[in-house]
């Protein structure tokens, strides 16, 4: 029944998208015509830029999770990342709508930053911002058809990382503290019997 009633949840949520907004109204101009939509003053190099890359970002994860049976999936920030830093300062993205709009994938992350950290300083920030959209990140993967099976049977992982690239050391989420830990102490059962 879970798959289900994921299958049927996607379905509306899709029907909604394509029905309900701009873009999916667009998207449906362009597939019927895509010289009318363009003419009609809709940016169908856009469009399609983003349509083939969403489709092939979902394809390829179902075909890791589905037929490859993928066990583990890492979500991995890295310190000293520009797209976050793009993120939490968008005004100098003004000349780059393509990452701007990507960026709008970590807008959830950037506010709860705003809203959990006005006395931390911008090193602290940002490091916050790192965690927070690996955090996001998970949860939108877990929303994926095939993933969200997967997750169900208890046939896949999905795993939250920090990466610092000055050091080297590397943080995991911990779902039950809500917090990242060095990746050697939240995986240390398995270390210990080699899972």
């Amino acid at each position: 029944w879970i798959p289900l009633c994921i299958f049927l949840v996607l379905s509306l949520l899709t029907w909604l998208l394509m029905s309900r907004t701009v873009v999916g109204r667009h998207i449906y101009a362009m597939g019927g015509n895509e010289a009318a939509a363009r003419l009609s003053g809709i940016r169908t190099d856009h469009l399609k830029w983003l349509a083939y890359c969403i489709g092939a970002m979902t394809a390829s994860i179902e075909f890791a999770v589905a037929a490859l049976k993928v066990p583990h999936i890492v979500i991995c920030g890295h310190t000293d990342c520009g797209a976050m830093n793009g993120a939490m300062n968008p005004d100098g993205l003004d000349k780059l709508d393509h990452v701007k709009k990507w960026l709008g994938f970590s807008k959830a992350a950037v506010e709860i930053v705003n809203e959990l950290s006005a006395d931390k300083t911008d090193a602290e920030r940002m490091h916050m911002l790192l965690e927070q959209n690996v955090i996001l990140q998970m949860r939108h993967l877990k929303t994926h058809p095939s993933v969200a099976t997967q997750l169900a049977k208890g046939a896949l992982e999905i795993h939250g990382w920090v990466y610092d690239i000055k050091t080297g050391h590397v943080s995991a989420y911990d779902a039950e503290t809500n917090e990242f830990i060095p990746v050697e102490e939240r995986y240390a059962e398995d270390i210990q019997t080699g899972a």
